[in-house]
């Protein structure tokens, strides 16, 4: 199989470009290690923050479980050369990455390769449903909290003491903290946007173009309290608000993913650079089994492959539902008799196309 690997890989790329930030190598990097410098973004999506204070270092990841759990181990060349293309001109130019692509072709997963290859820590991961608004992609407010926590006088007629200090009840959300001023972007993983509210992809308009938010609840404070500490999507250490605004100096890694459910506005589609992944052929399925399980491309998993490939006909299936099958198989399921191990595989590989299921 490794040759196998290598002629895939040099088919999808054989010549890296030299102006590929992103280069689909199957390297894991840390904040930590000495990484090289990004290109330079375009004049017109250069920011600057408000502060004269040095940039945030992003935080270390406690361990690369996130990212191979996504990937299992990773591999070089698993990407076709026109998708490496794309991901490349969205770092370049500081424009979201829209992936659109039928379930399980992998496109969250781009995000982790990412974050991964170029040293960009943990993803910070906004997942969206219908009732997802632009205001839970930047931050939490617990205002309830905050009263309940205000002290309580004594005595008959006794009114709560003054408010607690507002950060310690503001917290960042996805989104919000990708927008802090760190000194490499964020990545961050917008996911399912085809899922949300009509609205929500306009709403992203003027976060994209201006790589910046106010948070009113510190505003309001006026120049009586001009910092406020407050909690991110890091759940680590509490950063430093001024004057309620928060703008970036390097504008985030943003791979927004899309199963086609619905078209998105004209201006929205604008501000993003476009890709769909198309459903994974035979040689892709068997290095993501090769990914997660180690070496086992034999015959048998060959001709597993080929008949899921067959079953799936025009992406029917995803291939998570291959990948159940494998690791059922690791577990024995296919030791009884050929009758019971097709029901289950027909079980696992229910048609997504037909499934009315909630």
């Amino acid at each position: 199989m490794t040759g196998e690997t290598t002629d895939l890989r040099e088919e999808r790329h054989p010549r890296p470009p030299s102006w590929w930030v992103f280069r689909d190598n199957g390297a894991y990097h840390t904040p930590a290690d000495e990484l090289p410098p990004l290109p330079a973004p375009p004049p017109w999506r250069r920011f600057r923050p408000d502060t004269d204070s040095p940039p945030l270092a992003i935080p270390l990841p406690a361990d690369s479980a996130d990212v191979d759990r996504k990937l299992g181990s990773r591999r070089a060349g698993t990407l076709d050369h026109a998708v490496v293309d794309v991901i490349n001109a969205s770092l370049q130019l500081r424009r979201p990455l829209l992936v659109t692509g039928q379930p399980g072709t992998g496109k969250s997963s781009l995000a982790y390769q990412i974050a991964a290859e170029l040293g960009l820590g943990r993803v910070l991961w906004w997942p969206v449903v219908s009732r997802t608004t632009l205001r839970d992609g930047l931050y939490d407010y617990d205002a309830i909290g905050r009263v309940q926590d205000a002290p309580v006088g004594t005595g008959p007629g006794a009114e709560r003491g003054p408010l607690p200090d507002v950060g310690r009840y503001l917290t960042l959300g996805p989104l919000g903290t990708a927008l802090l001023p760190w000194r490499r972007p964020r990545v961050l993983l917008i996911d399912e946007l085809d899922k949300s509210d009509v609205d929500l992809p306009n709403d992203l308009l003027h976060i994209f173009e201006e790589g910046e938010f106010r948070i009113r609840e510190l505003e309001r404070l006026g120049q009586s309290r001009r910092e406020a500490s407050v909690g991110t999507a890091d759940h680590g250490d509490p950063v430093v608000v001024r004057d309620g605004r928060v703008r970036c100096s390097e504008f985030p890694v943003v791979v927004i993913t899309s199963n086609g459910e619905r078209a998105f506005p004209p201006a929205f589609r604008r501000r993003c650079l476009e890709v769909e992944l198309a459903a994974p052929d035979e040689d892709r399925l068997a290095a993501m089994i090769e990914s997660h399980f180690g070496p086992r491309t034999d015959a048998g998993t060959r001709q597993l492959i080929r008949s899921f490939l067959q079953e799936r006909g025009d992406g029917s299936l995803a291939a998570d539902q291959l990948l159940n099958t494998v690791h059922m198989l690791t577990n024995g399921a296919a030791d009884a008799d050929e009758a019971s191990w097709s029901r289950l595989r027909s079980a696992l590989w229910r048609s997504l196309a037909t499934d009315t299921s909630p």
